[in-house]
């Protein structure tokens, strides 16, 4: 399926599965208020307003259900799927969203208008009803009405090892609802031959790989296509890219096919966003009293300014001034020099275990990461997130002898990583550092940084802080 048709397919699955929570939320209370029901089993019959005090649940149920689904890849298959595909990722959905619910009415301090009950119900009828979603879709897409509106039959042109190649393709994605009725080589073959298997099978449109083929002969098949009326889809892998994905844009009326090995600008990329200013906002607001403390502590402690400041590479390499608490004398920067001998980093990174510029109080900050937390203001600015590759200091980018090393700065860093949830400072080796902030760029998910914003607590608690 083109990716356009799966766009569109998905947007209209987003919103029917949004809609069936929604509904699932306000039947879990009419079945929950039900006399025969909490008579059953011994319960007490909630109140009918009880629905009107938690109604703002629906601000964040609606959005976050299908942004939930999506994390998992529910929308990430073929139309007609098997169950188990449909299933699991289904069932962790409902989850999620039902866990997620019961901590904002606990947040909230609404937990006598939501009792278990309804929880319990809305994450079942959920499940439920877009389970029967599902089913009502996979028996639509087989019926004779959708297969003459959603199959398409297509011609395959190209040299013959590439029509073969994506022949092979095709077959192996049976749900997609492509079928292949002729092939046209490219390689020699008359235009006229195209033109009767155009006439002959009455294709939706033509597949032409053209990696080895004469540019000139796939103009032609361009133009034919466009003079018949039929769509021609150009395979554009001219190039044999090794990470970056490929994808189609405009400019100006220019056709742009884009090389990326970031994320695109998606739904999953906005919540990140959100995520980043108002998480931040929060930790701000939660932490204010130990951010204050932790400052007077530092100012008490040792002579010199509360706040560190240095010039650090961010997105594509751009400095800005990160803020931390300051952990080390005032001269730290100035003596970095003399103990280049005891660094424990390969490559151009400085890391010292037992380094003697870090002050009393300072040491204790680094165990447990709390001169960190400044950076909340960076995330603030829009110069950091809450989860991404750790920023490195100017100088220290510029020592990069291997190229490849720059990708891990094509994100925004972030106050947390991948690196440090699964090895904190037991890494001492900077090309694996770097490989698991590219493995975090590779398969970056909405749902990967939730996992590692999950797991940093527990890493800072283990005792294994900054060196």
């Amino acid at each position: 399926m083109l990716q356009r048709d799966r766009l569109i397919r998905t947007q209209v699955q987003q919103f029917a599965d949004a809609s069936l929570f929604a509904m699932s939320f306000w039947l879990a209370y009419c079945l929950r208020a039900m006399p025969f029901f909490s008579e059953s089993l011994g319960l007490d019959t909630i109140q009918p307003e009880a629905f009107a005090e938690v109604v703002w649940l629906y601000f964040a149920l609606v959005p976050a259900a299908p942004l939930v689904l999506e994390s998992q890849g529910f929308y990430n298959r073929p139309v007609i799927s098997r169950r188990p595909v449909i299933f699991w990722p289904l069932l962790k959905s409902c989850f999620i969203v039902t866990i997620g619910l019961v901590l904002l009415v606990f947040l909230f301090k609404k937990s006598e208008f939501a009792p278990r009950g309804v929880m319990v119900l809305f994450g079942i009828i959920s499940f439920i009803l877009v389970w029967l979603k599902e089913e009502a879709v996979a028996i639509a897409m087989r019926s004779r009405l959708a297969k003459a509106q959603y199959h398409r039959r297509v011609i395959l042109a190209g040299t013959p090892a590439e029509t073969a190649k994506l022949h092979r393709e095709i077959n192996a994605h049976t749900g997609e609802g492509i079928e292949v009725v002729a092939e046209y080589s490219l390689s020699g073959a008359p235009v006229q031959e195209l033109i009767d298997l155009l006439h002959t099978h009455s294709v939706s449109g033509v597949f032409v790989t053209a990696r080895h083929a004469q540019l000139e002969r796939v103009e032609a098949v361009l133009r034919l296509c466009e003079v018949e009326g039929v769509e021609a889809w150009l395979v554009a892998d001219f190039f044999a890219t090794q990470i970056a994905r490929a994808s189609f844009d405009e400019m100006f009326g220019h056709p742009l096919l884009v090389f990326r090995t970031t994320p695109e600008t998606s739904w999953q990329v906005i919540a990140k966003m959100l995520l980043d200013f108002f998480g931040a906002l929060a930790l701000v607001v939660v932490t204010s009293p130990l951010l204050l403390a932790t400052a007077l502590l530092v100012k008490l402690t040792s002579p010199g300014p509360v706040l560190f400041r240095q010039q650090r590479s961010g997105v594509n390499g751009a400095p800005f001034e990160i803020l931390k608490f300051r952990t080390m004398d005032t001269n730290a920067e100035q003596l970095q020099h003399e103990l280049a001998a005891m660094n424990e980093m390969s490559g151009p990174v400085f890391k010292v275990t037992n380094d003697p510029r870090i002050t009393r109080f300072g040491k204790w900050l680094r165990k447990w990461s709390l001169d960190e937390l400044p950076q909340l203001f960076n995330v603030l600015r829009g110069e950091m997130s809450l989860v991404g590759p750790r920023p490195l200091p100017v100088n220290e980018v510029r020592r990069f002898s291997d190229l490849a090393h720059r990708r891990r700065l094509s994100v925004k860093p972030g106050l947390t990583c991948l690196w440090q949830v699964k090895g904190r400072n037991q890494i001492s080796d900077f090309k694996e550092w770097v490989r698991l902030d590219l493995e975090y760029i590779d398969n970056w998910s909405f749902w990967l940084d939730l996992q590692i914003l999950l797991l940093t607590p527990a890493a800072v608690i283990r005792g294994t802080g900054a060196k």
